[in-house]
């Protein structure tokens, strides 16, 4: 159990923007030690973003993120698929085998206990005998199978999902929300970005509802009001994508 010893996410005041154009507006909360927690809200609202900003990979125009137990190379992160290029001839065993990057070094070898931990990762999410296989072979499931099993062998604190479930089938949604709910449960704390709103309001117990700027942010069952999701919305129809940086006084 981590519960303990399990980080927080804060964000304060934070506005992330892509060509000086605001994708995350002024932002403010916390992801609370071993929470569960959901980024819902419409297309283009600024959940990808803001969990890029959370990893590091883009660098806020104001505010910040501030990462209580936990360093950022410690952060177990899950880009969209469409993000991932599965055009290079690796197998499925080295996929997994990145998770232990940290504990053998990027270029070592890996010896015969880490290779039984990979192993059993691999059975974790259902891909024993997959092993050899290229990932540019994989349908949609099993290439997100091979890359939670990464994750597993990471062990990271602190997990972020950017749309996880997409274009995978419902058996492997389901094995792979067991999965999740297996790492809440051992008091990590886990970010995901989602568009399914009745697979947030079944699975999900905390919810981040955003469109571009916080809605709301809490239990799932006070966030995803009608009131609420009418108001997202109206913010996001509302918004000019043309619209310049804001400043708010400190």
């Amino acid at each position: 159990m981590l519960k303990s010893s399990a980080p927080a996410v804060r964000v304060d005041n934070l506005t992330l923007s892509y060509r000086r154009h605001p994708a995350v507006h002024h932002v403010s909360g916390e992801f609370s030690p071993g929470s569960f927690t959901a980024i819902f809200g419409p297309n283009g609202a600024g959940k990808s973003t803001l969990l890029k900003g959370i990893v590091g990979l883009i660098k806020p125009d104001s505010g910040r993120v501030l990462l209580d137990g936990v360093a950022r190379h410690d952060i177990g992160y899950l880009p969209q698929q469409s993000a991932l290029d599965r055009s290079f001839p690796m197998r499925v065993l080295d996929v997994a085998a990145m998770g232990l990057w940290r504990k053998a070094g990027i270029f070592r070898a890996i010896g015969r206990k880490s290779l039984d931990h990979v192993e059993a990762a691999l059975a974790a999410v259902g891909l024993t005998g997959f092993e050899d296989r290229l990932i540019g072979t994989l349908s949609g499931g099993q290439f997100q199978r091979a890359l939670f099993a990464r994750l597993l062998l990471q062990d990271a604190r602190l997990i972020l999902l950017d749309e996880p479930f997409t274009a995978i089938d419902a058996r492997t949604c389901d094995d792979l929300l067991a999965l999740i709910a297996r790492w809440h449960a051992e008091g990590r704390t886990v970010v995901t970005v989602l568009h399914d709103l009745e697979l947030v309001r079944e699975h999900i117990p905390e919810t981040l509802l955003l469109a571009r700027e916080k809605v709301a942010w809490g239990p799932t069952t006070e966030v995803l009001t009608d009131e609420n999701l009418a108001r997202a919305r109206h913010l996001h129809e509302a918004f000019e994508d043309d619209a310049e940086l804001c400043e708010m006084p400190a």
